[in-house]
C-alpha cells in the first residue's frame, strides 16, 4: 500500500507577485542561515518556499531581540511583529502588500496546515531575552527551548506532513509532534553550546546556573580565560550528553516523514550533531570563536539523508524497542 501523507499543499499557483515574496524570503534565508539553507535546498519547491517564509519571519523576530534599540523599543517592534502575525492569521493580507515577508507566509499558511501559534511562541522567547532571563535549571532552560527552537520544529512540521504505512501506528504517529519539539531542543541547545561566548559578549546567559555552579563556571565565559578550578570541559561534556539524548528522542521524527522531508531534517540535524561532536573532542574551541562544518562534510550529511539511512537506522531501533 502506498503512504498517505496528512498536510499536503492544496491551493493553485502561486501569482507572480507570491512568487516573488517567496523569492525574497530564500535570499533572507540563503544569506542568514546557511545550514537551515543546505537542509531545505532537499525540499520539492512548495515546501522550500514555505519554509523561506517560516525562516524570514522567525529571522525578523530575532533580530528585533538581537539588534541595538532599547529594551522598550524592542518590546514595541515585537508587539507590533504579533500584531502582523494577527493579520497574516486572520488571512488579512493581500498579495499586493508591500511587506514580502507576510505575503509569503500568508500564502504558506494556506497552502499548508501551519500552527501559526508556534510564531507567538517564538516571540515569547524573544521577550524572554529582551528581559534578560536566566535559567537556575534544565527544566526552566527547557521552557526558552521549547519557545525558541520547540515551537519551530512544530510549525516545520505543519509544512512536511506525516507519512502514514503500515510501519508505522497510530499512536507513533500521534507523537510527531512531540518528537519534533524535542529536536528542536536538541538543536537549540547545540546552539547554546556552540554560542557561549557570542552570548556572553551580548550579556547573555543560557546554560543553566546549577550546572554552571557544579562546574565552577558560574563567572560566565566573557573571556577565554576561565577562573582556576573551573571544569569547562566537563560542563561542555554534562551538556552534550543532554542534547545526544534529545537528537535519539527527536530522530524518531524521521520514518515518519516523506523521503525528502526526512531528508531535509536528517541533514539539518545532521550538521548540528556533527557540531556536536567537534564541541565534545575540543570543548575549548566553543571560547575561541564559532564552531562550523566545511562544506564537503555538511554535503556528505545531506547525501546520507537523502539516502533515507539515518531513517531507516531510527525505524529498526524503533521497531525494536517495540518488540523488546
Amino acid at each position: 500500500m502506498s503512504p498517505t501523507v496528512e498536510g499536503s499543499a492544496h491551493t493553485s499557483a502561486p501569482s507572480a507577485a507570491v512568487l516573488a515574496a517567496y523569492s525574497y524570503c530564500e535570499a533572507v534565508t540563503g544569506s542568514q542561515a546557511r545550514n537551515f539553507a543546505y537542509g531545505i535546498r532537499l525540499l520539492p519547491s512548495d515546501k522550500r518556499q514555505a519554509m523561506s517564509a517560516l525562516y524570514a519571519f522567525s529571522r525578523r523576530v530575532d533580530d528585533i531581540g538581537d539588534g541595538m534599540l532599547a529594551p522598550e523599543a524592542k518590546f514595541s517592534r515585537l508587539e507590533e511583529t504579533r500584531a502582523l502575525l494577527g493579520r497574516i492569521r486572520a488571512e488579512e493580507v493581500d498579495e499586493d502588500d508591500t511587506d514580502p515577508v507576510a505575503v509569503a507566509l500568508a500564502h504558506a499558511a494556506r497552502r499548508f496546515p501551519i500552527p501559526l501559534g508556534g510564531l507567538d511562541e517564538l516571540i515569547d522567547g524573544v521577550l524572554m531575552d529582551v528581559r534578560g532571563e536566566t535559567y537556575e535549571t534544565w527544566d526552566d532552560l527547557k521552557v526558552y527551548c521549547r519557545c525558541v527552537a520547540g515551537a519551530i520544529g512544530r510549525l516545520s512540521l505543519g509544512v512536511f506532513g506525516t507519512v502514514h504505512t503500515g510501519g508505522l501506528g497510530a499512536t507513533d504517529a500521534a507523537r510527531a509532534g512531540e518528537y519534533a519539539d524535542t529536536l528542536g531542543l536538541a538543536l537549540q541547545l547545540t546552539n547554546i553550546l556552540r554560542d557561549v561566548r557570542e552570548d556572553a559578549a551580548n550579556g547573555r546567559t543560557y546554560l543553566p546556573a546549577e550546572d554552571l555552579a557544579k562546574f565552577g563556571c558560574s563567572d560566565g565565559f566573557a573571556s577565554e580565560r576561565l577562573p582556576a578550578g573551573a571544569d569547562f570541559a566537563g560542563l561542555v561534556h554534562h551538556e552534550v550528553r543532554r542534547a545526544r539524548a534529545l537528537f535519539v528522542e527527536g530522530y524518531r521524527l524521521l520514518p515518519m516523514l516523506d523521503r525528502r522531508s526526512g531528508a531535509c531534517v536528517a541533514a539539518m540535524a545532521g550538521i548540528y550533531r556533527r557540531l556536536l561532536d567537534r564541541i565534545e573532542r575540543e570543548p575549548d574551541a566553543v571560547l575561541r570563536g564559532r564552531v562550523s562544518l566545511p562544506p564537503h562534510e555538511k554535503a556528505y550529511v545531506a547525501v546520507r539523508g537523502l539516502s533515507g539511512l539515518d531513517a531507516r537506522t531510527i525505524s529498526r531501533q524503533s521497531t525494536r524497542r517495540r518488540s523488546s
